[in-house]
């Protein structure tokens, strides 16, 4: 099949953007599912083989979504970004300080769902988001390094040499633990009222330690950056110049991946130094993610390019990425009702594979409401309140970014 160059499209959405970030929101809320939503138990009545195959199913699902998909979630942050600045330099408006207001508001409505969930990104979102103001300046060149650089988990490696110069340093990487346990209770045993009164507190101590010593404080920047470069070189649009650059990515990251991720199996078994083998694996494991995510965004943008708009099984998560706000939000308090104490309290009842079921339910529920929502309206409620207050007093705005992407 034969590809023609296109020029870059100023004011149609990308389909196979919203798609992505679709199909990323839905690995997001399978894993927030097996997992509980941060309530680890399992049930007791399940006979074995409904435990094997539990045990079978977490591997597959982890092995593919695990740090995947909320990469994937977090790329398409950075060229939302880019997309947003694009449209605003058009209209001769400098969207910096529109982008800083709007990460204030982003951490507002983190707010709102860490109210609910223990586990939320929204605030390391608004966080690191307003690195992208000064990186915007940067030439493409400068953010790729960067990016690279803090993929590579800097931090961490840090740690281990230090502990391999002092063997008297130590750094457990666990100061979150504590939260987590509180927290894991309260969803165990906990009311509604107790729930909430935990999270907003302990909750959000819990998430954002485990953010930072998981490694997402440097990840997620780099992310946003990576996103921001894919937009200004336009390969989410079908061109040969965007088949072949995906195509090597591909060929590039499949080789890298491996090697991270044999390291990652050899390595730490031999490791004697508690804060070596407490790092060592966010500094192997995180670049391997990411590795592993460029190949299935690649595959899945060249899957796209090939029917030229999309195979079908690909256009059904569009709806659901157009309203990823909303539908984050939605799919985690609903979650939390479902398998915490004071709601539904699945997680007694419920091993990987049945949790499994329930967020395919929940996925194909929230999907049906997205199609339904955007069938008479542009956007999502959380994302057209968003977009309102971004840009509260200009009186323009929304003439010319009905297109604009979130």
């Amino acid at each position: 099949m034969s590809y023609t160059a296109t020029a870059p499209q100023t004011t149609q959405r990308l389909a196979v953007v919203d798609a992505l970030r679709g199909f990323a929101l839905m690995a997001i809320i399978i894993l927030h599912s097996i997992e509980h939503y941060n309530c680890f138990y399992q049930p007791q009545w399940q006979p074995q083989w409904l435990n094997t195959l539990d045990s079978h199913v977490v591997d597959v699902l982890w092995f593919f979504f695990a740090g995947k998909a909320y990469a994937t979630f977090s790329l398409l942050f950075g060229f939302s970004f880019f997309i947003q600045m694009r449209n605003a330099r058009q209209r001769g408006h400098d969207f910096r300080l529109r982008f800083a207001w709007r990460m204030l508001l982003l951490a507002l409505f983190a707010q709102l769902h860490a109210l609910f969930y223990n586990g939320d990104i929204l605030l390391l979102y608004a966080f690191c988001g307003l690195i992208l103001i000064p990186a915007s300046s940067l030439s493409n060149r400068a953010l790729v390094i960067i990016a690279l650089v803090l993929l590579l988990q800097p931090v961490d490696w840090a740690h281990i040499i230090t502990a391999l110069c002092d063997p008297a340093y130590i750094d457990t990487n666990s100061r979150f633990a504590a939260y987590a346990a509180q927290a894991e209770q309260i969803a165990m045993h906990g009311d509604l009222w107790q729930t909430l009164a935990d999270n907003i507190g302990n909750g959000q101590l819990y998430s954002n330690f485990w953010q930072v010593e998981a490694g997402r404080i440097t990840q997620t920047p780099a992310l946003f950056m990576l996103g921001m470069w894919l937009g200004r070189k336009h390969y989410f649009q079908h061109s040969l110049q965007s088949v072949m650059f995906w195509k090597r990515v591909i060929m590039a990251f499949v080789p890298l991946w491996v090697l991270f991720y044999v390291l990652n199996i050899v390595l730490p078994p031999i490791c004697d130094n508690v804060t070596w083998l407490s790092h060592i694996g966010i500094a192997l494991n995180m670049p391997a993610n990411f590795c592993f995510m460029a190949i299935l965004v690649a595959g899945f943008v060249l899957l796209w390019f090939k029917s030229r708009d999309g195979w079908r099984c690909q256009r059904v998560a569009i709806a659901m990425g157009r309203m990823s706000l909303t539908n984050y939000i939605v799919q985690s308090i609903l979650g939390v009702t479902l398998f915490y104490n004071f709601g539904l309290g699945l997680y007694r009842y419920c091993g990987s594979t049945l949790s499994f079921a329930v967020a395919l339910t929940v996925i194909v529920l929230l999907t049906l409401i997205s199609r339904a929502w955007l069938s008479r309206h542009r956007q999502g409620p959380l994302e057209w309140l968003w977009k309102r207050l971004t840009w509260i007093r200009d009186k323009h705005v929304h003439k010319y970014e009905k297109s604009s992407c979130r």
